[in-house]
């Protein structure tokens, strides 16, 4: 079998990586593989430093005709093809080389985003497109969302996103944070890294930082990560007169290295497919809070391997943080409880779960023609 993946974004993000991860293992257990993605994404610079074979295209808008064409010629070039859309205009891709070039070619696709299928024409036609063997969603949750729109439900399948537990090997307090940014040692850090974009609800982690501030004044908290909503999210920070205690760091490559100094992993995303950066801070010892939003349920259990609150709820999040601050002992026992938990978030579970579907899709599709 040969796996064609879509990927359209040039960005990286979650998505991105994960898709890294599954190529990564695949290729270290000899699967044949190409990977699309446009022309100088962050995602064909990964493929061209790991010789990952792939084939580019020029951004354009969600319909891509002359990729769909492409992928339909890819397609007939390869022993046992299986298209993989990584993105909803990946999907798309797949489905207009289907529909528009009678490409039959088997597709999975990667359901990453928390919302119900939109209900126009072309979302309805493509989630249900014949030759769609497996929709695989990162999460229970997202599962039960997009289940209404598909009318042959067999193709519905579970396979949550995992981290790599070995860039956690080194995994301790090197007092970067605290070094650059000249935090005092008797102040916590609370912090989240998440790109700075609407789902991930920024203001109420803002409107949170205020009330545990206004409860204990020897706390900074740490927004890391970039994005388009910085300058709206400092505007915020600047009327509430919070500049002094929420400070941006910026895109960070030693994610390992500075987790360890959060005292609190604080998440208020209004939608999350699961949120692997959770896993991440779980990797490396740091008690979670949480909203409730998407997938987060699957991954932290309340009172056990963290402290969950609803959505926009800035007052029971800030109340969550604060019971952390205050009880070491709570923190280190959710610690313990997510690191036993965390062998099921792996990299390596992700690519074997995905594996068996592909094999399963190449028995029933070529063997039986």
């Amino acid at each position: 079998m040969t796996i064609i993946h879509i990927s359209t974004k040039q960005s990286w993000r979650g998505g991105e990586q994960q898709i890294a991860y599954l190529v990564s293992e695949l290729k270290a257990q000899g699967v044949d593989q190409i990977v699309m993605s446009p022309l100088r994404s962050k995602l064909s610079s990964f493929c061209d430093k790991h010789s990952i074979q792939q084939v580019l295209f020029s951004k354009s808008s969600g319909i891509n005709i002359s990729a769909a064409f492409r992928l339909k010629k890819l397609c007939k070039s390869v022993k046992d093809p299986v298209v993989h859309a990584h993105d909803s205009h990946a999907h798309t891709i797949a489905f207009l080389s289907s529909f528009l070039f009678g490409n039959n070619t088997p597709q999975v696709i990667s359901r990453r985003v928390d919302f119900p299928v939109h209900r126009n024409f072309l979302s309805q036609k493509k989630y249900n497109c014949h030759n769609i063997k497996r929709i695989l969603c990162v999460s229970n949750k997202i599962s039960e969302i997009v289940e209404p729109a598909i009318s042959n439900k067999d193709v519905l399948r579970v396979i949550h996103s995992g981290i790599d537990l070995a860039r956690f090997n080194d995994c301790g307090d090197k007092r970067l944070l605290r070094s650059y940014f000249n935090i005092p040692d008797d102040y916590a850090i609370v912090g989240n890294v998440a790109a700075l974009a609407p789902h991930k609800d920024y203001y109420t982690f803002v409107d949170t930082a205020e009330r545990v501030l206004k409860e204990n004044p020897k706390v900074f908290f740490l927004i890391i990560g970039q994005g388009n909503e910085k300058q709206s999210i400092a505007e915020y920070i600047f009327e509430k007169g919070l500049q002094k205690s929420i400070l941006f760091t910026g895109f960070r490559t030693d994610i390992p290295d500075i987790l360890p100094e959060l005292d609190v992993f604080l998440i208020t995303s209004e939608t999350e497919g699961l949120g692997t950066s959770i896993l991440d801070a779980q990797a490396c010892g740091v008690p979670v809070v949480a909203t409730r939003a998407g997938g987060i349920p699957e991954i932290v259990t309340d009172q056990k391997t963290g402290l969950l609150a609803d959505v926009k709820d800035a007052k029971k999040l800030a109340e969550n943080v604060l019971s952390l601050l205050n009880d070491n002992q709570m923190g280190e026992t959710f610690a313990e409880n997510a690191k036993k938990e965390i062998s099921n978030f792996t990299r390596q579970e992700t690519a074997r779960k995905t594996i068996v579907e592909y094999k399963e899709i190449v028995v029933e599709h070529y063997k039986s023609c």
